[in-house]
């Protein structure tokens, strides 16, 4: 360090030049860590905001391009009518299996017609009338004729007929969500027997009638009305009271399918009254009697055991 003289006699210390440069170049360094340029950042970031404004524009103008090309259209137009017309294949095979537009037929119901019908199970022997009325060719509605047959009271038979099942082995500490599953699938597996059975008698006699497998499974439901009587006045009165209701059940629903079925599997004659004759005729006979005496026979095995 050079110390030069003062007027004063102190000695004054001279910096030197390096120390200075130092000094500054370090202050330059300071500086230009605080200020730094985000010119170039800010450029960036409107480059990207551009380019997402022009994404959309572009992509909306490549689908007008794809929409506007005939190509496209006529292939458009060719993938709907494969879709139209697997639609109609897949309708018409389904409905050649399950007969969905015949099903409505079989609904149409009120709560007059079920109030009727519920009498008729019970007590059919002041009934008279048992044919089926018809309007240009068809079977009108349920819901204005009584002999029609449905599907709602078997269905809801069946359903009434689980739950009471259940509630008579709930009341003998039976219950459980696997033999209530037992019981249900045991019935629904007799009444499919059952029409299936029908079906090949009619077929083994060569029956000519218009009986259909969905009126031969309303038919086989209705027997479920009966038992459903038996169980709940069995639970409310004991076993003798089930014997009585069950075989008055019984009684009805074998008049009721005598009635109803001869019109469907006789000839004309016997349906008139008169005397049946011939072996076609005969087998015919027999046959509608095998299915009416079936019903009791499904009643009680049905029923028996929820009764003790």
């Amino acid at each position: 360090m050079d110390y030069t003289p003062t007027q004063s006699g102190f000695r004054q210390r001279k910096l030197q030049p390096n120390m200075r440069q130092r000094n500054s170049s370090a202050d330059g360094l300071e500086g230009s860590q605080l200020f730094e340029d985000t010119s170039g950042a800010a450029h960036g970031l409107q480059t990207g905001y551009s380019n997402q404004q022009a994404g959309p524009q572009a992509a909306g103008f490549t689908g007008q391009s794809i929409l506007s090309d005939p190509m496209s259209n006529l292939a458009m137009a060719y993938g709907s009518s494969l879709a139209s017309q697997g639609r109609e294949m897949v309708d018409k095979n389904l409905d050649r299996f399950i007969p969905i537009s015949k099903m409505k037929y079989y609904f149409a119901v009120d709560t007059v017609y079920v109030g009727k019908k519920l009498g008729l199970l019970v007590f059919p022997y002041m009934h008279e009338n048992w044919e089926v009325r018809y309007q240009q060719d068809t079977p009108v509605a349920p819901r204005f004729d009584v002999n029609a047959p449905d599907l709602y009271i078997p269905a809801m038979g069946f359903i009434t007929y689980v739950l009471v099942a259940g509630l008579a082995l709930g009341t003998q500490n039976r219950f459980s969500p696997e033999l209530l599953g037992v019981q249900a699938s045991s019935a629904f597996v007799w009444l499919i027997m059952e029409v299936l059975a029908v079906l090949l008698s009619l077929y083994l006699v060569t029956a000519n009638t218009d009986l259909t497998t969905i009126d031969l499974l309303a038919f086989s439901g209705y027997k479920y009305v009966g038992m459903i009587i038996g169980v709940v006045a069995g639970l409310l009165f004991g076993r003798p009271a089930y014997y009585l209701s069950l075989l008055w059940c019984c009684a009805a629903i074998f008049f009721f399918m005598i009635r109803t079925l001869r019109l469907k599997l006789l000839s004309d004659a016997a349906a008139e009254g008169r005397l049946v004759r011939g072996t076609r005729n005969q087998l015919r006979m027999y046959l509608t009697m095998s299915i009416a005496a079936a019903q009791p026979i499904f009643m009680y095995w049905l029923t028996y055991h929820l009764i003790r």
